[in-house]
């Protein structure tokens, strides 16, 4: 079955100010102690989001009104730090489709988009003014659009970048590699005996 094509993510959106955001903040290590990657969605920026009793800090994830949120908005190399593939987990496990921020790390990024979520690069004054309008209106339908390479909200729009590789990976449903070898299992061993024969 073929992998779905992501062409636009659109709902509400929650802004998670700050540069250099590591993955063992998305993620703290002592939670990737884990067999599959189930439930890790109520980690999500746990120390940042928790006390140490459990009860919960001031932070947007914590806002009732941002509650549902599936498009997450960041500052500069967001996703930097371990090359935790737990990050992306986490995040698409809390709920979020899509991230906008102004730069983000490499591996982060691929592995995001082989979990299907867009990772689209915006200019930082683009950010702040959807955070703005994202805080006094948080049921502002947004829409992050990778055929038209731009973000649209209300009656404003703005420029992204998502690198061509993985903009035509999300588009043409072809994200995850291993569903794609999983999918094409009989013409794989069709080619493994081949190769035997030749042998």
């Amino acid at each position: 079955m073929a992998l779905t094509k992501v062409t636009q993510i659109a709902g509400t959106a929650v802004h998670v100010p700050g540069t250099d955001i590591d993955t063992d903040r998305i993620i703290p290590a002592r939670f990737m102690k884990c067999v599959t990657f189930d439930g890790l969605g109520e980690f999500a920026f746990y120390d940042v989001r928790k006390n140490p009793d459990g009860t919960d800090k001031p932070h947007p994830l914590n806002d009732e009104r941002f509650t549902g949120a599936n498009i997450l908005l960041s500052g500069a190399n967001f996703g930097c730090g371990s090359s935790r593939e737990h990050a992306p987990q986490a995040l698409y496990r809390f709920g979020f489709r899509a991230i906008i921020a102004e730069s983000f790390a490499e591996i982060f990024f691929g592995n995001c988009t082989t979990l299907g979520i867009p990772c689209a690069v915006a200019a930082h004054n683009d950010i702040v003014a959807l955070a703005k309008e994202v805080e006094r209106n948080p049921k502002l339908e947004v829409t992050v659009d990778l055929l038209e390479g731009k973000v649209f909200f209300e009656d404003q729009e703005f420029a992204i970048i998502v690198p061509h590789t993985a903009r035509e990976a999300l588009t043409t449903g072809q994200w995850d590699p291993i569903a794609e070898l999983l999918e094409n299992k009989d013409a794989v061993d069709a080619k493994i005996r081949e190769l035997a024969v030749v042998a």
